[in-house]
């Protein structure tokens, strides 16, 4: 994935997270098959994906330090609890290997050791900031304990490709909020505070900052055709225009999967009706009604089906 962190992809991901996954349709009645192991993933979460970020070295083979190498990092960081550190520190290391000459994934390797310590350190740190109620102070007291911790672990240089974007994402953050909060300002100067930060935002956090209304917008926009009657073509040509041809297709294919499990939960939920009363109670859950649900769901889907019930 070479999504930043936010970026576009994080946006269309955050539509696609309001519409449900299914597996096949219904109509044929028959049972869902059943997850399979990633005997390639790292940790039986992971399955199903592929490592975030990048690590990259230039043509002078200097190991490039920039956000990317942190989300890869935290990629695998994401695995504690389903392995132990060493295992991860082990993993991320053959990673580098992997991706690096041995120079610069030497490199890459000592600001891990740097970008663990620096985990660490974080964990304590948080646990010491005192409490608040005012979110924006809380942030902001946050983000500076954060960017002095970090100098005892990382070079300038290595703060800016780690964290520089992400601060300035922060910062940016914070700075609405503070904005919002003042109950000294007029709606007139709190519309105009924020205009000004409009203003000093960076093409890029711009374009992050912008990107999940857009999107929304752009939903909207899809909805509002169907109604009037467009189909799957229109719509595909509508958002590939808005977006990319490639987020076209990866919505289309969320619009068949979400098509596909409401089929499959209409289905369920007509089948419970045709139950006998004992079966559709709670005390028939292990005879008919869940053979129903077998028939229809993989075990994973049938944890979603509470919200059906």
């Amino acid at each position: 994935m070479n999504a930043k962190l936010p970026r576009l992809a994080a946006a269309l991901a955050a539509v696609m997270v309001l519409l449900y996954f299914a597996l096949p349709s219904p109509e044929a009645a028959t049972p869902a098959p059943q997850a399979q192991p990633d005997y390639f993933a790292f940790v039986p979460s992971m399955a199903g994906t592929a490592p975030d970020g990048a690590a990259r070295q230039d043509a002078a083979e200097r190991l490039v330090v920039d956000e990317e190498l942190g989300y890869l990092f935290e990629y695998y960081l994401a695995g504690l609890g389903e392995r132990k550190l060493a295992a991860v520190r082990a993993e991320i290391e053959r990673e580098l290997d992997r991706r690096l000459r041995p120079i610069p994934s030497g490199a890459a390797k000592r600001l891990l050791d740097n970008y663990l310590a620096y985990k660490r350190a974080l964990a304590d740190l948080e646990r010491g900031l005192p409490k608040t109620t005012d979110m924006a102070a809380g942030a902001r007291a946050r983000l500076e304990a954060m960017q002095q911790l970090r100098l005892k672990h990382f070079t300038p240089e290595q703060i800016a490709g780690l964290f520089g974007a992400a601060d300035n994402y922060a910062a940016d953050t914070i700075a609405r909020l503070e904005i919002s909060g003042d109950r000294k300002l007029s709606d007139a100067e709190r519309k105009d505070k924020l205009a000004a930060l409009d203003g000093k935002l960076p093409p890029a956090l711009r374009e992050q900052r912008d990107a999940p209304t857009r999107v929304l917008r752009l939903e909207e926009s899809v909805q509002q055709a169907r109604a009037q009657g467009a189909g799957e073509h229109d719509v595909y040509r509508l958002r590939a225009a808005a977006l990319s041809p490639e987020a076209a297709s990866r919505l289309a294919e969320v619009d068949r999967e979400e098509a596909d499990w409401q089929r499959r939960i209409a289905q369920y939920q007509a089948g419970r009706r045709q139950l006998p009363d004992a079966a559709a109670g709670a005390e028939g859950d292990g005879s008919a009604r869940q053979a129903l649900r077998n028939s229809l769901f993989s075990p994973e889907e049938q944890r979603r089906l509470g919200a059906y019930e």
